[in-house]
Parts: C-alpha cells; sequence; structure tokens
C-alpha cells in the first residue's frame, strides 16, 4: 500500500511539474528536447523526466465521436537518483473510479491504475517492461475512460523517446 501511494505522490509532482509543451518551452529545467520528447530536470527533489503530448487524440460516449473539453494530456518518465525510470500519463479529465488505462505498443499492452486525473503502473517491474516497448516502437495508444463515460483513445509519438529516457536517466543518476 505504502509503495503505489508514493508511486501515486511521485506520479502526482512528476505531472505538475511537466505542464505542457507551451509552459515547456518557457521554464528553465528544460534540458534537452529529442524528436517529440522534452526533458525536464529539477533538484529539490532531484529528479528528471521526458514527457510528450500526444499526436492525435479521438473521444467517443456510447461509440460515438465527441467533442469535449480536456486539460493538459501527457505521458511521463521520471527518473529519481538511484532508482529506474517510471512511467505515468495524465488524461486532462478525472477517470471513471477504479478503471484502468490500457497502452499499446505495437500489440502489447500494458494497464495503468488510475487515481483523478492520474495513471501508472502497478510496480518497478511493470514500468521497466513498459519503458522498454515504448523505447522499441513507433507510436504508443493510450486509451481511457472518464468519469462521465467518455472512451478517450490518444496517439504517442515514440520518435526521440530512446536519446530522451537516455539523456533523463543520465542527469538524475
Amino acid at each position: 500500500m505504502m509503495k503505489t501511494t508514493l508511486r501515486g505522490i511521485g506520479a502526482s509532482l512528476v505531472l505538475i511539474g511537466g505542464l505542457g509543451t507551451a509552459m515547456a518551452q518557457e521554464s528553465n529545467n528544460v534540458v534537452a528536447t529529442e524528436g517529440d520528447w522534452t526533458v525536464f530536470a529539477a533538484d529539490n527533489p532531484r529528479e528528471c523526466w521526458a514527457v510528450s503530448p500526444p499526436k492525435s487524440t479521438i473521444n467517443t460516449k456510447d461509440g460515438q465521436p465527441t467533442e469535449v473539453a480536456r486539460g493538459d494530456i501527457r505521458l511521463y518518465v521520471a527518473y529519481r537518483p538511484g532508482q529506474d525510470g517510471e512511467l505515468s500519463f495524465t488524461g486532462g479529465y478525472p477517470f471513471a473510479p477504479d478503471s484502468t488505462v490500457e497502452v499499446d505498443i505495437g500489440g502489447r499492452q500494458f494497464n495503468l491504475f488510475t487515481e483523478g486525473e492520474s495513471a501508472w503502473t502497478g510496480s518497478p517491474s511493470d514500468d521497466q517492461a513498459i519503458i522498454s516497448a515504448l523505447r522499441a516502437g513507433s507510436a504508443a495508444v493510450v486509451t481511457g475512460r472518464s468519469s462521465r463515460g467518455t472512451t478517450t483513445k490518444d496517439t504517442f509519438s515514440l520518435s526521440g523517446i530512446t536519446a530522451a529516457t537516455n539523456t533523463a536517466r543520465e542527469r538524475c543518476k
């Protein structure tokens, strides 16, 4: 239980820290841009993360396309000294209670736990499996369900993720 709580708090801090591409361009903690990914670093606490917005988004309700207002949508891989990478996702809306988010990378399926607007894996080994798949893939499709019953499908380019995660990991050794 404590591990999940710390992972959730960490994911929330990363999500707060990486508020999006527009703010990232103005922020003084951007350390690199690699393809479609931006790398940030912070000193207190020491952490580094690679983040990307989706390339496309499809929202449906009852199987029909729908327009919805969403906040920032981001996929993150965070690193802290002495720890392996940790994946998290923010969907820009509150997820349905007790729902999961599905990540599809080249046909490999992963499930993320949700709380509020955030989602993350269940363990460090799950993080490593999904990060390896991301680094080997070309796109990640992330599907979630909002508390209002809207299904969202966000497609992320993985162009630059290997270089971005290498940079983030090296900066936070």
